[in-house]
C-alpha cells in the first residue's frame, strides 16, 4: 500500500501537445506546496535519457517517484503520454495499491489541433508532423473507463478548476514546509 487515506493522486494522459504538463502546472500553482509533479518527460528524457519504449526503465523510475511523493505525504500529480499497452499495468497497480484518492484523465485533442499546439513549442524545430503522426494514438484509453475524458475545448483554466474541485485538492490546504 502507498500513500495515506489523504493523499490525492492525479493522473493527467494524453497526446503530445494535449496540454498535460500546462495542466499539471496550473495545479501545481493553484494547490501550493506539498503537491508532486511526477513527469513522464523529465524522468524518462532528462533524467535517463532514454527512448520511450516497452519495459523501460522510466517506467519503474515514475512509479517509484510517485509511490514515494505519496509516502512522503504528498499529492502527486503524474503526466504524461503514458501509452496505454507499456505503462498500463503500473498506473493500474499505483491506483489499486494507492490508500489515498486517484482520479485518471485523458487530455484528448484532435490531430490537427495537436499540431497547431506543437507549433508554439520551443521543441517544433526537433520533432516534424511525421514524428507527431507516428506517436499520436486517439483515445489511447486504460481499461475499466476508469479515465474521466477532457475535450480540446476545455480551457485550461477549466481544466484545472475541474480537477481541482473532482479531486477535493481545491479544499485541501497546502503544506508549509
Amino acid at each position: 500500500m502507498v500513500g495515506t487515506t489523504e493523499t490525492r493522486l492525479v493522473v493527467l494522459r494524453g497526446n503530445s501537445a494535449s496540454g498535460k504538463s500546462s495542466v499539471a502546472a496550473g495545479i501545481r500553482e493553484r494547490f501550493g506546496r506539498g503537491l508532486a509533479l511526477v513527469g513522464q518527460d523529465n524522468l524518462r528524457r532528462v533524467v535517463l535519457r532514454e527512448h520511450d519504449r516497452p519495459g523501460g526503465a522510466n517506467i519503474g523510475l515514475i512509479d517509484t517517484v510517485a509511490r514515494y511523493s505519496l509516502d512522503a505525504g504528498y499529492h502527486a500529480v503524474l503526466e504524461g503520454i503514458l501509452y496505454a499497452d507499456r505503462y498500463g499495468q503500473m498506473l493500474q497497480q499505483l491506483r489499486v495499491d494507492h490508500r489515498g484518492h486517484t482520479h485518471c484523465y485523458y487530455l484528448e485533442v484532435p490531430f490537427a489541433e495537436t499540431l497547431a499546439r506543437h507549433a508554439t513549442k520551443p521543441i517544433a524545430e526537433e520533432v516534424v508532423e511525421r514524428q507527431l503522426r507516428e506517436w499520436y494514438r486517439p483515445l489511447d484509453l486504460l481499461p475499466d473507463g476508469i479515465e474521466t475524458v477532457i475535450d480540446a475545448d476545455s480551457s485550461l483554466a477549466d481544466t484545472v478548476d475541474r480537477i481541482m474541485h473532482d479531486t477535493d485538492l481545491a479544499r485541501l490546504p497546502a503544506l508549509e514546509h
